[in-house]
C-alpha cells in the first residue's frame, strides 16, 4: 500500500499535512506519534468516516484507488480495521459475531449452523485460540474478545483474498492499553501468525516498547506530518522517542524517599475480599507507593475496596484521626475523607465522556460555584480553562466532550478533577494506559508534585518503568497477599520484573504455610 500526500483539515486546522507513507507485503509496520499527531485521522480516512482533502493518491497492490473513499469500500480493497472498540455485540455469541456480516451480505433463509461451527473451530485451531463459538461475548475475558475482533477481521480479509487474490491488510488501532502482559503476548502470537498467511498488520500504538518487540518498520507521525520511518532493528527505544517528541527528553525520575519508621498517617488494616487477604499497609505523608503483581494476583482490588468501590469481607482504613469500617465503607464517605480514585476505565468509570470537559472537571467541586440562581457556568468555565492550562490539556476547550480529547488529555483532564481537591491518599489505576510519551511524563510530573504537597499516593500497575520512575516503595501481591517489599535502590524496572516472575512461587509458599497453620 502506497500513501501519498495525504492532508485532512478541520475548520482552519490541518489534522494531516501531506502525508506520505508505505506499507510493504508481509511487514508489521507500526504507527507513532503523540495524541493529537494524526494517527487516528489517517487511519479514519483509509476507512472511508473522513475524506482526505484534494491532492492525494492510494493506491493499493499496484492500482489506484480513486478518492475519496467511500465507507465500507475499505472491505473490496482487501483492508481490515480493528478499533479500541471492538465492535463487537456482547448479547451474541462468538459465532454469530463471526458471520453476522456473511448473513446479510448473503441474504439467506437457511444458515448450517453446524458447517458454521466448523469452520469458525478450525479457524481458531489455525491461531491456537482456545474460543468457544457458541460463548456469548459478554462471557468471554477481554483478552479473547480482543483476539477474536483482530480473528474476525483477519477472516474478512482472507475471504477477499480468495476472491481477488490481494494478501490483505489489517490495520489495529490501540489494541494493546487493556490488555495484561499476557494478553499482549498472545496478541502478538496472533499477529505473527497473520503475517504469515500473507498479511500485512498496521500497528498503531503509543508503546515504543511494543513497537520496538513486534514491528520491521514504523513511521512516526508529529504535529499531522510524517517525523520520520524508522527501520525497527536498527533503531533505538531513545531514537523513537526524540522522533515522536521532536527532542530529546529525559525519562523522568522522581527522587525517592526511605520513610521506613516514619510516622504513620494513613493505614489499611485486615483488608479482606476477593482475592486480597488479610493485607494491611502503612502508608506516610508524601510518599508514592506502588502495587503490583501478575494478573489476577489482586493488587489493584486494593484501591476499589478502600474507595468503597467493591465490597470488602474486612478490614479498616484509619485517616485523619478515625477509623471506618471496610465493609461499610461507600465512595461518598470516602471522598468526604480525602480519598480519591482515577481508575484505570477513562470513560467508563472515570469520567462521563458525554460530557464536556467543563462538567467533568468541576464535578468534584461543584458546591463552589454556586449562585442565588444556580450554578454559575461563567465560574465553571473559567475554572476548568485555568486547570486546563495548568496541566497542559490540548485543546484546552472547555465546552469540548471529554471523548473527544485523545486519551492522553482525557487522563490529564480527569486527574486534575481529583488534584484539584488535595486529597488525603490518591488511588489510581494504571495512570498511564493508552497515553502517549509526552503525556506520560507530564501525569509523572502532576502525581510527584502532588506528594510534594502531601498527598499520599497508591499506584496500582503493571507498568514496571512507571511504577520505578515515580514510586518510593513498591509492593508485590501473588495469590492475594503482599509478597515482596521494595524500598529504595531495589525499585527499579528490572528488579520489580524479576521479582514479579518470582512472586507466584513465593504466593504458593504463603498459602501453603497460612492453610498449615489454620485459621486465627
Amino acid at each position: 500500500m502506497l500513501v501519498r500526500h495525504f492532508s485532512k483539515s478541520f475548520g482552519g486546522a490541518r489534522a494531516l499535512d501531506d502525508v506520505s507513507l508505505s506499507v510493504r507485503p508481509g511487514e508489521v509496520h507500526g504507527l507513532l506519534g503523540q495524541n493529537g499527531s494524526g494517527k487516528s485521522t489517517l487511519i479514519k480516512v483509509l476507512s472511508g468516516y473522513h475524506s482526505a482533502d484534494l491532492g492525494g493518491e492510494l493506491e493499493i497492490y499496484g492500482k489506484r484507488v480513486s478518492l475519496p473513499l467511500s465507507p465500507g469500500q475499505f472491505r473490496n480493497l482487501g483492508m481490515a480495521f480493528v478499533h479500541q472498540h471492538l465492535a463487537l455485540v456482547p448479547s451474541l455469541t462468538v459465532l454469530e459475531n463471526l458471520r453476522v456480516g456473511d448473513f446479510a451480505a448473503k441474504n439467506s433463509a437457511y444458515i448450517s449452523w453446524g458447517a458454521e461451527r466448523r469452520r469458525a473451530v478450525e479457524t481458531f485451531n489455525r491461531f491456537d485460540l482456545p474460543i468457544d463459538p457458541d460463548a456469548l461475548v459478554q462471557d468471554i475475558p477481554q483478552v479473547e474478545r480482543a483476539l477474536f475482533a483482530i480473528v474476525r477481521a483477519f477472516e474478512e480479509i482472507r475471504a477477499e483474498r480468495e476472491a481477488h487474490g490481494n494478501p490483505g491488510i489489517l490495520f489495529l488501532d490501540e489494541p494493546t492499553p487493556f490488555l495484561p502482559k499476557e494478553g499482549v503476548e498472545k496478541l502478538f502470537n496472533l499477529i505473527r501468525g497473520i503475517v504469515r498467511e500473507g498479511a500485512s498488520v498496521v500497528f498503531v500504538s503509543h508503546d515504543v516498547d511494543e513497537v520496538l518487540e513486534i514491528t520491521d518498520r514504523a513511521t512516526v507521525l508529529r504535529d499531522g506530518r510524517v517525523a520520520g520511518t524508522l527501520v525497527t532493528a536498527e533503531a533505538t527505544k531513545d531514537k523513537f522517542i526524540e522522533t515522536i517528541i521532536g527532542r530529546k527528553i529525559e525519562p523522568f525520575q522522581a527522587q525517592a524517599q526511605d520513610l521506613t519508621g516514619q510516622k504513620v498517617d494513613i493505614a489499611i488494616t485486615g483488608l479482606t475480599g476477593g482475592t486480597v487477604r488479610d493485607t494491611n499497609i502503612e502508608l506516610h505523608k508524601g510518599e508514592v507507593l506502588g502495587l503490583t503483581g501478575l494478573i489476577g494476583s489482586g493488587f489493584e482490588e486494593v484501591l476499589y475496596m478502600v474507595f468503597g468501590a467493591t465490597p470488602a469481607a474486612a478490614g479498616d482504613l484509619r485517616i485523619n484521626g478515625n477509623t471506618y469500617d471496610l465493609t461499610a465503607m461507600s465512595p461518598g464517605t470516602a471522598i468526604k475523607n480525602g480519598v480519591a480514585l482515577l481508575p484505570s476505565d477513562r470513560q467508563g468509570a472515570g469520567g462521563v465522556g458525554e460530557l464536556t470537559v467543563e462538567d467533568n472537571v468541576t464535578l468534584t467541586v461543584l458546591d463552589k460555584f454556586f449562585v442565588r440562581i444556580g450554578l454559575s457556568r461563567r465560574r465553571m468555565r473559567r475554572a476548568a480553562q485555568e486547570l486546563g492550562a495548568r496541566y497542559d490539556v490540548r485543546p484546552n476547550l472547555p465546552l469540548m466532550d471529554l471523548q473527544d480529547l485523545s486519551g492522553g488529555n482525557q487522563q490529564k483532564v480527569l486527574l486534575a478533577k481529583w488534584l484539584q481537591t488535595t486529597p488525603e491518599l490518591l488511588l489510581l489505576d494504571e495512570p498511564t494506559q493508552g497515553v502517549d510519551v509526552g503525556a506520560r511524563q507530564q501525569v509523572y510530573a502532576a502525581i510527584t508534585e502532588a506528594a510534594e504537597r502531601g498527598t499520599i499516593v497508591i499506584c496500582a500497575s503493571t507498568d514496571y518503568e512507571q511504577l520505578a520512575a515515580i514510586c518510593d516503595r513498591v509492593l508485590i501481591f501473588a495469590r492475594g497477599v503482599i509478597v515482596q517489599h521494595l524500598v529504595g535502590s531495589d525499585v527499579t524496572k528490572d528488579r520489580i520484573a524479576q521479582q514479579t516472575l518470582l512472586s507466584m512461587s513465593i504466593g504458593r509458599a504463603a498459602e501453603t504455610a497460612a492453610e498449615i497453620k489454620g485459621p486465627k
